[in-house]
């Protein structure tokens, strides 16, 4: 068995996927700040326990020694969908980006992909280190 095939690393790689996605997201509306008519996007927020239940046709179970024992079974897959934000603030031209916001947004993205990529390779560590390599 594969370590990146359980459920919950599976889920962090989801995870760092959706931030990659955002990040050029959120790049091509600062690229297009001053383009006359377009509409900033971003990814609908990313849910975690949504997520775990469209990984991989993979199911969990326990062995039936007791009648208190339970079965969980997970299936899907997943996909990140881009939608029009809702924009307060559009200028004369149409544009509906905000520079300032969506720097914040890259940055809070930047800071958000790194702490999930240091959570994914201290847990990869410690699966390796639990199994003596």
């Amino acid at each position: 068995m594969d370590i990146g095939n359980i459920s919950i690393f599976a889920a962090l790689k989801q995870k760092m996927q959706w931030h990659q996605a955002r990040q050029k997201l959120l790049a091509e509306n600062i690229a297009n700040a001053e383009t006359p008519g377009y509409r900033g996007r971003d990814l609908k927020q990313f849910n975690f326990s949504e997520q775990l239940g469209k990984i991989s046709g993979a199911q969990i179970t326990t062995k039936t020694t007791n009648a208190k024992h339970m079965q969980i079974s997970m299936s899907g897959n997943s996909a990140f969908n881009a939608q029009q934000m809702s924009n307060f603030e559009i200028t004369p031209e149409g544009n509906g980006v905000t520079l300032e916001d969506e720097m914040l947004k890259l940055t809070a993205n930047q800071l958000e992909y790194q702490a999930i990529t240091t959570l994914y390779t201290r847990s990869m560590k410690l699966m390796r280190t639990a199994l003596g390599r």
